[in-house]
C-alpha cells in the first residue's frame, strides 16, 4: 500500500486537507504574523515575498496539508509529510505553523495525533526536525511522545535536533 501524502483527516478540533493554490490568501493572512516566525531560522517568513517561496515549496512537495478550525471553518495553519522512505519505514512531519490564537497545545496535539495515526498505517517511525533555539517546539514534540535521537542539518544547512516517534507495538 502506497503512502497517501495528502489525506483528509478529521478530528474534534481540526480538519486537515491537501493544500491548494487557492489557499494562498487565507494561509498568508496567518503567516503574515511576525511573532509566528520569531524563533525560526527563517524569521522573515512573514514577508509576502519570502512566504511565496515557502508556499510554492509546500505545493510542490506533494505532502502539504492545510489546517482548518472545525468550529468556524477558518484556515489556521499548515503542516507537511515529507521524505517518505519505504525501505526504512519512515516519514518526516514538519513545516508546521499555527495561528497564535491556536497555540498552547490542544490544536497542535490533535493535528500531530491525526497525522501520526495516518502515518503509522504506512510506516514504523516518524521523524520531526526541530531547531535548537525552538524550545516551545521541542516541548510540544516531547509532549506527544517524540524522543530526541540526534541532530542533522536540513536542506538549507541549518542544524536541527532529530526527534523520533515509533509506532506502538501491535498497531
Amino acid at each position: 500500500m502506497s503512502f497517501d501524502l495528502q489525506p483528509i483527516l478529521q478530528g474534534e478540533l481540526l480538519r486537515l486537507r491537501p493544500l491548494q493554490p487557492e489557499d494562498w490568501d487565507d494561509l498568508y493572512a496567518v503567516a503574515s504574523d511576525p511573532l509566528i516566525w520569531d524563533h525560526h531560522p527563517h524569521n522573515d517568513r512573514y514577508k509576502e515575498e519570502v512566504f511565496k517561496g515557502f508556499f510554492s515549496e509546500a505545493l510542490e512537495s506533494g505532502g502539504a496539508l492545510i489546517v482548518i478550525d472545525s468550529k468556524d471553518g477558518q484556515i489556521i495553519g499548515s503542516s507537511r509529510f515529507y521524505g517518505y522512505d519505504e525501505d526504512k519505514g519512515e516519514i518526516e512531519i514538519g513545516w508546521t505553523f499555527l495561528r497564535r490564537s491556536h497555540w498552547g497545545g490542544r490544536y497542535n496535539q490533535e493535528m500531530k495525533q491525526l497525522m501520526l495515526r495516518h502515518a503509522f498505517r504506512f510506516v514504523k517511525s516518524v521523524i520531526l526536525l526541530v531547531g535548537p533555539g525552538k524550545l516551545r517546539s521541542q516541548r510540544a514534540v516531547e509532549k506527544i511522545g517524540a524522543v530526541r535521537v540526534g541532530s542533522r542539518s536540513d536542506g538549507s544547512g541549518e542544524k536541527n535536533f532529530v526527534y523520533r516517534i515509533t509506532a506502538a507495538k501491535g498497531s
